[in-house]
């Protein structure tokens, strides 16, 4: 009989992050790459990549979106 082996965690090389702004909209799993946070900063990095992500969806779309009042990261 072979040996099983422990299945390691796969790293996605993303961190997904939920995303509440002032108006009270809320955004739910938005990707982040893993290299941004985590470091010295913690999870600002992550902040600033929303905020330019909203920025070239709404210049797309058309339509702005509010300031992000907070980020958490998303449940596992």
């Amino acid at each position: 009989m072979a040996k099983s082996k422990k299945k390691q965690p796969v790293d996605s090389g993303f961190v997904l992050f939920d995303v509440i702004y002032e108006d009270g909209a809320r955004t739910s799993n938005r990707k982040v790459p893993s290299a941004l946070v985590g470091g010295l900063d913690g999870d600002e990095p992550a902040r600033a990549f929303i905020e330019e992500q909203d920025n070239k969806i709404a210049e797309m779309s058309g339509n702005p979106r509010g300031p992000i009042k907070s980020i958490t990261r998303s449940p596992a």
